[in-house]
């Protein structure tokens, strides 16, 4: 038995040792049981050290405080703080532990965030001064057409300033739903860990990738995007895992895979609920034993690559209708990310028009500054099926169709399926063309009916009407067999 507890501890220190983060391990007396050597380096020996006289008395009693509050808020446990310590700032984290001897201790995990936080803050005053210059650059516009000429120019640089900065590239919003996902991406974005961004169509996942890749350890490594609804089962397993030669018609080659090609990065799985069984299989194997096998081949291939996934579907009910596996839902969903819908953060509507407006009139060299009252008031009231993405399009329209500096109500075209009241037809005479037929086979003409109208709205764009109903194009292409619709005869 003490042979076994000694390999334990000798494994558990080891494992220590091997975490970047400082580790304190504390009873509940005060008395501190281990460090690991980053929490030796930042702090001293702090070990037994807890009620005499020492150099190390105050550090000692100032963890001891972390326990302590977060013994009395249990109720955040799991959560980070942040507490200033010598001069740094420390994120931490508490977690209950039992000894081998059933004795309480407590983990102390702490985090040196200063360098990242002096990075936000000087982020935060580039962006300052970059809003102070564009604002003395409109004041001057005004004054001069050869002036006017010159400034578009030293407006475009900045623009591509901004964007090579990133400061364009990040998630706009200061309410509480917004700052605890922007709080989850830092806390999760440095942990090399699978994640599952989930939310509605038009909210901002993709977006929280790129800031997911951009803050993690793999920033430097390539970053790839695939969505899985766009592309037939068959070639996005070739297009993931690669394929030999002669693996198929048209193989003439060995190709690698995008897996192979982001090697030591990140790759963003985009609408992963409407993967099928057999790349369901083939994605677990990647999560699981970390390795790919090309098409065509017999020899697996060892990968390292983080998974960012995202989804605007319901896993949890798809592993009950037995259309998603478990085991696959489990390892994609080790850290979930869920974006807010816009109607359910509705006071972000004012920084989004803000930064929008700023936006679009740089990219359309338009002198607009704000939008009326009256037209706000509008968009507040609107419920947003489109989320994020239905808002740009209509500023963009907005600053575009603007006859002046500012966005009128007039200007304003909120997207409506029912804007045409010749077209609407009541409950009762819908119940009167369906008398007799099943409840099913009335279903089953309405979809029909609803993908042609969308089909030909689109011009017979198959991958834009999926996107437009929010189905996998895959899922798309089914029902318009079932229901012989052609696309190509809907093309201009």
């Amino acid at each position: 038995m003490d042979k076994e507890r000694k390999r334990l501890v000798k494994n558990q220190q080891a494992l220590l040792e091997a975490m970047p983060e400082m580790v304190v391990l504390i009873d509940v007396k005060g008395f501190v049981e281990s460090m690991n050597r980053e929490a030796l380096d930042f702090f001293g020996d702090l070990r037994h050290t807890a009620g005499k006289t020492s150099k190390n008395d105050r550090v000692v009693h100032r963890l001891v405080e972390v326990v302590v509050s977060f013994l009395n808020n249990k109720n955040k446990s799991g959560n980070s703080e942040i507490m200033v310590f010598k001069g740094a700032h420390l994120q931490y984290f508490v977690a209950p532990f039992s000894g081998y001897k059933g004795e309480v201790l407590y983990w102390l995990i702490v985090k040196d965030i200063t360098e990242q936080k002096k990075h936000k803050e000087e982020l935060k005053r580039h962006q300052n001064s970059i809003d102070s210059v564009l604002d003395q650059k409109i004041s001057r516009l005004k004054e001069t057409s050869a002036f006017r000429k010159k400034l578009s120019k030293d407006l475009k640089d900045i623009k591509s300033d901004i964007h090579s900065n990133s400061l364009y590239n990040h998630m706009v919003g200061s309410s509480k739903a917004m700052q605890e996902v922007q709080d989850m991406v830092l806390r999760i974005a440095g942990v090399d860990a699978n994640i599952l961004i989930t939310g509605e169509s038009g909210t901002g996942k993709e977006l929280a990738a790129d800031m997911i890749h951009r803050m993690s350890n793999r920033k430097d490594k390539p970053f790839l995007k695939i969505n899985c609804s766009t592309i037939n089962e068959t070639l996005l397993e070739s297009e993931l895992f690669g394929y030999e030669k002669g693996a198929f018609t048209g193989a003439q080659g060995q190709k690698k895979g995008k897996f192979e090609v982001v090697e030591g990065g990140s790759i963003f799985l985009d609408e992963i609920g409407d993967i099928s069984p057999r790349m369901q299989a083939a994605l677990l194997r990647v999560l699981q034993n970390g390795e790919i096998i090309r098409v065509g081949s017999n020899s697996s291939i060892k990968i390292d690559v983080r998974v960012i996934a995202a989804t605007n579907n319901d896993l949890g009910s798809a592993v009950k209708a037995e259309t998603f596996r478990l085991d696959l839902y489990y390892r994609l969903n080790i850290i979930n990310l869920a974006i807010p819908s816009l109607r359910a953060r509705k006071e972000d509507i004012f920084d989004l028009v803000n930064h929008f407006i700023k936006k679009y009139s740089l990219s359309f060299q338009k002198d607009i500054s704000m939008i009326s009252e009256e037209a706000m008031n509008r968009l507040l009231a609107h419920d947003w099926p489109g989320n994020i993405r239905e808002l740009e399009n209509i500023i963009q329209r907005g600053v575009l169709m603007a006859k002046d500096t500012v966005i009128t109500e007039n200007d304003l075209i909120l997207d409506n399926p029912f804007t045409n009241q010749e077209e609407l037809c009541s409950l009762n005479t819908v119940v009167q063309k369906f008398n007799g037929t099943p409840l099913k086979g009335i279903v089953a003409e309405i979809e029909k009916e609803v993908i042609g109208k969308k089909l030909e709205d689109h011009n017979g764009d198959v991958a834009k009407t999926a996107e437009v109903l929010s189905i996998g194009k895959s899922a798309l292409y089914d029902k318009m067999k079932k229901y012989d619709i052609s696309a190509k005869n809907l093309r201009n």
